[in-house]
């Protein structure tokens, strides 16, 4: 594998020139502001104006492609030293942003604010066909599948197609067989760490659900939604021979057996 190129200095920026369209020379010195009398600096592919000759270098790689910092560590190329900064945090695993309610700590500041939401509950980003609300505008995207029944990530073993890669990520484990998340108390192994999370409880007895009817409490969230149609009288499943309905699937295929024996 050949050596990495040297990795350019942060001040390549501030030796180059500029030319406006009018094909007068700027000033060399970085982010000078242009004059009142001046027209503002114009991108020559979209068209978007800039103030600052510097803003307008790293725009113009957004169409160029070109990425002039890399990470000496792993080779992955930027087009902004500020996006090499953040992925520099991922080698040394420094995590300068701290959540102050429950201790966690991101290397990216807008993780960390993405992060504060699940607190605050501030859901900014919505759904324009439902309404559904959302605290980052990644969700809504992925959301905005179940709308367009768009699924681009499809499993190379079954074909099964997924609006959502993790979801695909997660999926792929039941062919590899792989359990990458293990229970530190019994040692039992789980596909996914939300999975790990609930099986968690049984060891540590916390019950976060309730039930706003009678007080019961729950670790899982799907056995406050099952015990909740004792009081609604909710029964989504029936029976497709004899037309019985009941609250729990479960109960269903016990029934099912009448039929088939």
């Amino acid at each position: 594998m050949s050596p990495l190129p040297e990795p350019p200095q942060i001040k390549e920026e501030q030796e180059e020139l500029y030319i406006n369209q009018e094909g007068e020379q700027l000033q060399k010195s970085n982010h000078v502001p242009l004059r009142s009398n001046k027209k503002y600096l114009n991108c020559e592919v979209c068209g978007k104006t800039f103030q600052y000759k510097s803003k307008l270098a790293r725009h113009v790689r957004a169409h160029t492609g070109e990425k002039p910092y890399f990470c000496v560590t792993c080779g992955k190329r930027f087009n902004q030293m500020i996006h090499l900064k953040k992925h520099i945090r991922i080698h040394t695993g420094e995590k300068p942003h701290s959540c102050s309610i429950c201790g966690n700590k991101f290397n990216d500041l807008s993780a960390f604010k993405a992060h504060m939401r699940i607190h605050t509950g501030e859901k900014p980003y919505s759904c324009s066909t439902c309404g559904k609300g959302f605290s980052q505008m990644i969700h809504v995207k992925i959301h905005m599948r179940v709308h367009t029944g768009e699924k681009p990530y499809s499993c190379s073993t079954c074909g099964k197609g997924f609006s959502n890669l993790m979801n695909l990520k997660t999926h792929i484990r039941i062919h590899t067989g792989e359990k990458p998340h293990s229970c530190s108390t019994c040692g039992k192994t789980f596909r996914q760490n939300s999975t790990l999370q609930t099986h968690i409880r049984i060891h540590t007895g916390v019950k976060p659900y309730s039930c706003s009817t009678c007080g019961k409490r729950f670790s899982h969230v799907k056995n406050l939604t099952t015990h909740s149609r004792i009081h609604t009288g909710e029964k989504p499943y029936s029976c497709s021979t004899c037309g019985n309905k009941f609250s729990q699937l479960t109960h269903l295929k016990s029934h099912m057996r009448i039929h088939t024996t």
